[in-house]
């Protein structure tokens, strides 16, 4: 791939890092990645992908910025008030890295649009603070057989996973995200709203899944999918704990993939 000019001077220092390097960064340069939800998780997320120069980020969030989400959501200024996430996080990116093509879906992701909103793109970042979307999220990246980045954080706490269910030939087999959760039917949604959270705590998980999201796309680290990375702000400690496979999964055991 050739690099402009300015490409070259702005990733350069990608460029001279012997394991990423030209071909590290072509990657990035022809991947397609949606996230869904620009708040806590995604704003950080999404600065650092598109600074990265990921070549086409949507972005999928019907939320309006709110003056409460500023304490953590750093995409976004007090002039952003009421304006469309989805929208301003757009036109906020592309002007951060013009080499990056930004699209907004200011819609919310149900299990009716999901598997034509997400299509076509090689991950999926889920940062929604949503657990029945998160499901849905979840349902069709495996159907789409799209690798499913997550990341969550609760009042002092978040977590990191990378999900490749669908991926029967690695060895061990790897698990999807019910695998993980199982398929609770009664699950409340908790939001920040109710329970709160630190700000600074969403930049970190945000970052991390920026990060394992650029290791998955460019290829200069092992994958991280079948482990959960956690992290604990009260005790500033991180540990990452080995995700086994259901192999009665009622998502991503062969006989529901053959289905």
């Amino acid at each position: 791939m050739n690099f402009s000019d300015d490409e070259l001077e702005r990733y350069a220092r990608h460029l001279v890092l012997p394991e990423f390097g030209g071909r590290g960064q072509a990657a990035l340069a022809q991947a397609r990645v949606a996230v869904v939800g620009a708040g806590g998780l995604g704003s950080p997320c999404l600065l650092y992908l598109a600074a990265a120069g990921v070549g086409r980020l949507t972005i999928i969030d019907d939320d309006q910025v709110a003056v409460s989400n500023l304490q953590r959501q750093i995409l976004f200024a007090t002039a952003d008030t009421g304006a469309m996430k989805a929208e301003r996080a757009a036109t906020r990116l592309h002007a951060l890295n013009p080499h990056v093509e930004t699209m907004a879906v200011p819609l919310r992701l149900t299990a009716d649009n999901a598997d034509a909103l997400l299509a076509g793109h090689d991950l999926i970042i889920d940062g929604c603070d949503s657990f029945a979307t998160r499901l849905v999220v979840a349902d069709a990246a495996l159907a789409l057989r799209v690798p499913l980045l997550s990341g969550a954080v609760g009042p002092y706490d978040g977590q990191v996973a990378l999900f490749k269910g669908y991926d029967w030939g690695h060895d061990p087999p790897l698990p999807c995200y019910r695998c993980f959760v199982g398929s609770p039917q009664d699950q409340p949604d908790r939001n920040c709203a109710a329970t709160g959270v630190l700000g600074a705590l969403t930049g970190v998980i945000g970052s991390l899944m920026a990060l394992a999201a650029i290791r998955e796309l460019s290829g200069f680290g092992p994958s991280s999918a079948g482990s959960l990375l956690l992290f604990d702000a009260r005790a500033g400690r991180f540990r990452t704990i080995a995700l086994p496979k259901d192999p009665a999964c009622p998502a991503c055991a062969p006989t529901q993939l053959a289905q």
